[in-house]
């Protein structure tokens, strides 16, 4: 949730790792964004629970190629940081295995 809200505190750093092919930069930002924070809400609620974490996991394989671009631009701006992107990539891996377990979890009926 709250890297949802940062959609809307910093959208300058999601922006410029939406690959440039993408139409409507700005937009995009703002939609995932929302999908962020909506889907890390849904998450609290039994009833919601296993909604949330499929689209948790569409979400991270929508915004798999943001973070491809994101190593791609700290290579070209020779950024300290790259180890970040680095690491970043096949970070998804386990959260995408993380949010699939509560894909099979069986919640009490309220």
């Amino acid at each position: 949730m709250v890297a949802g809200i940062n959609h809307f505190r910093s959208p300058g750093t999601y922006i410029k790792i939406i690959p440039p092919g993408l139409p409507y930069p700005a937009a995009i930002n703002y939609i995932t964004g929302i999908a962020e924070f909506v889907l890390g809400l849904l998450l609290l609620f039994d009833k919601t629970r296993r909604f949330s974490a499929w689209g948790i996991i569409v979400l991270l394989a929508a915004v798999f190629p943001a973070n491809v671009q994101m190593l791609i631009n700290y290579i070209h701006q020779n950024n300290p940081a790259v180890w970040i992107a680095v690491i970043r990539l096949p970070l998804q891996i386990p959260l995408i295995f993380w949010a699939y377990v509560y894909t099979k979890k069986k919640y009490r009926q309220c």
